[in-house]
């Protein structure tokens, strides 16, 4: 699998804390990233839009507007994977950022090299997943341009919409879909409350995938916010 070489990519902190600025400058430079700092949403959006980053690590709780407020803004023109690093751990939170277009949320205080690997998973959506391209993770094969699946060599019969599921799921490897998005690209705008679909093809893809679906290491949830399928660093 190809790796995200993370030399000379621009990361644009939007955080009103300074230890928090300061902290992720000393580690993102210390990994080769260059980084560009905003204080406030106004100053983020600013730089966003003059410096073009590569991608964006977003604080919630700024000081002029709501860091939802700014991600809505930035995805009126731009699609730079953002990476939301935030105090706020409630679901409800999560959901709305995820939905509003984040790529990523992370919780503070957060983990370092947890951060790290989230930036370069949310990087290898820079350009986009191309319908002839065979996805692997672990013991999963995905060939999306015959739509064939197999697992540890041996092809895996799935229905039309376990396929809708894993392509959609594959398409977004190693970011979170929420219940919402997943259930709207699935079943269609007026199923995105019918949940129980989700938990009965979720189990049914697994039992199909993962070694022991009842311990999955491919398809995992995000308790109360929805799904991601890992890929192999």
């Amino acid at each position: 699998m190809n790796t995200v070489t993370v030399q000379n990519h621009v990361v644009l902190v939007i955080d009103d804390e300074v230890q928090i600025r300061r902290l992720l400058r000393i580690t993102l430079e210390a990994n080769g990233y260059k980084v560009i700092e905003a204080a406030s949403g106004k100053d983020g959006l600013v730089e966003a839009a003059t410096r073009r980053p590569d991608i964006v690590i977003l604080d919630l709780g700024l000081p002029d507007m709501d860091g939802v407020a700014v991600l809505k803004r930035l995805r009126e023109w731009s699609r730079v994977p953002v990476v939301v690093l935030s105090v706020r751990d409630r679901d409800e939170d999560k959901i709305a950022a995820l939905d509003t277009g984040a790529d990523d949320y992370v919780t503070k205080p957060f983990s370092t090299p947890e951060l790290l690997v989230r930036l370069r998973v949310a990087l290898r959506h820079v350009q986009p997943v191309e319908e002839e391209v065979v996805f692997r993770s672990g013991d999963l094969v995905v060939d999306m341009a015959d739509r064939r699946v197999s697992v540890k060599g041996q092809e895996v019969k799935l229905t039309v919409t376990e396929y809708s599921l894993l392509r959609l799921l594959v398409r977004h490897a190693g970011r979170i879909l929420t219940h919402r998005q997943i259930l709207k690209d699935v079943w269609g705008p007026n199923a995105t409350n019918q949940t129980h679909y989700l938990r009965v093809y979720v189990a049914r893809l697994r039992e199909k995938i993962e070694p022991v679906p009842s311990r999955p290491t491919l398809l995992i949830t995000e308790p109360g916010i929805g799904y991601r399928l890992l890929t192999a660093e």
